[in-house]
């Protein structure tokens, strides 16, 4: 049976967000991320990416190419709720589909074109979710994800092809190497030494060449240059994780200043687990130094979503990664192996009232947002500091 998937990513989804918000940004260079000293790009618009901006940029480098750039702080919780409204729409109308990332998916129509075209489906449902979110995306169908991806890429911005099953090799070969998903900067610097550059070249030597260049690596290239890719679209499940983290606008080297980032961290991780009728069992706490040398370490937990027992935990972690005198740039906290449940109390460990506290203040947050009130010293979040970031 003929093979019909396709692959949708919502256009530099963080800034068409903002400008939902603020429709004074459109049309202007927009840059998504954190502070202009220590922050990354998040996020930039097409107007910005004309200076040679991207994604994943230092924020100062991005502001120099781009001086009239308008900065925007991130905001997670507003993304993720915009993620949500695209994926229920998707939820909606596709017979299987894979939540890949916050703004991209992909839907295997396969079968659907005996009843249905699944160009006029795909396009439909682009116009649907354009008409109810407000949000542009384009979108690729092809035989198979690698050449749908490459599709929406193409397509971009705001657009849609169809690459007809069969015309895969033709579609790919005058496309450069670094088209290919999997082809990273050293792969396509290694190809370049060999000649390489067209993604043509791939499909013109035999397979055993890019075995003995580059291993395994090298025969699935060389399979997704040729347009044979039978990967599965893998059903969309529940959030895995949930991870907060900040990129300090200075150094910290005080262990007090970073073990209230910490508990704050901690706090609002687990409101979201309590608000979501979740529970973790693994907590991972990340320190990146100032040399840029990263510590990651975990430990398992009983199911819980209490801010001591995981606060506990997480200081632990800390007390383990912390060296005296030693300049630490980012911190972050990870709570994952996440499951349904409501939390049970734990007789030999709970104290009560730190249980009706938190429904307490629980029932707060809900009314009027989470920033209102913290549990302890409250941490002073400097607008210098970078965006925090929920993981899916």
């Amino acid at each position: 049976m003929e093979r019909h998937i396709v692959h949708c990513d919502l256009d530099t989804f963080f800034v068409s967000v903002e400008r939902l918000q603020r429709p004074d940004l459109i049309g202007k260079p927009v840059l998504v991320g954190g502070s202009a000293g220590r922050g990354v790009v998040a996020s930039c618009s097409y107007e910005a990416r004309q200076f040679g901006v991207h994604s994943a940029m230092p924020m100062k480098q991005a502001l120099q190419l781009c001086p009239e750039a308008i900065l925007v702080r991130g905001d997670h919780d507003k993304y993720a709720q915009y993620s949500r409204m695209v994926t229920e729409i998707i939820a909606g109308s596709a017979p299987v589909f894979e939540k890949a990332s916050i703004d991209e998916h992909y839907m295997d129509l396969t079968g659907m074109d005996k009843y249905f075209s699944c160009w006029k489906w795909a396009r439909e449902l682009r116009q649907k979710i354009i008409r109810e979110t407000g949000l542009p995306i384009s979108f690729g169908l092809s035989s198979g994800k690698t050449v749908s991806k490459i599709a929406t890429g193409l397509a971009k911005p705001c657009g849609e092809l169809y690459v007809v099953p069969g015309e895969e090799k033709t579609f790919l070969a005058p496309l450069p190497v670094k088209k290919i998903p999997m082809a990273g900067k050293q792969t396509v610097q290694k190809l370049a030494r060999m000649g390489i550059h067209k993604i043509e070249a791939i499909q013109k030597i035999d397979v055993s060449v890019m075995e003995r260049a580059l291993g395994v690596h090298g025969v699935s290239l060389w399979k997704k240059a040729n347009g044979l890719d039978d990967a599965p679209v893998v059903p969309h499940g529940e959030r895995k994780s949930l991870s907060k983290e900040w990129t300090f606008e200075q150094d910290l080297s005080d262990q007090d200043q970073l073990q209230q980032y910490v508990k704050t961290m901690v706090d609002d991780l687990t409101f979201s687990l309590r608000r979501e009728g979740r529970l973790c069992a693994c907590v991972t706490l990340k320190m990146r130094y100032s040399n840029f040398e990263t510590f990651t370490r975990q430990l398992t937990i009983p199911y819980s979503c209490s801010e001591r027992v995981i606060a506990q935990k997480a200081l632990e972690l800390l007390q383990q990664a912390y060296k005296p005198g030693t300049k630490i740039r980012l911190i972050g906290i990870r709570l994952s192996e996440l499951v349904s449940g409501s939390y049970q109390i734990d007789l030999f460990n709970d104290v009560l009232t730190d249980i009706n506290l938190s429904k307490a203040m629980d029932g707060i947050r809900n009314k009027y947002g989470t920033e209102l009130i913290r549990r302890g010293q409250r941490v002073q979040r400097s607008r210098k500091d970078d965006a925090q970031r929920v993981s899916a």
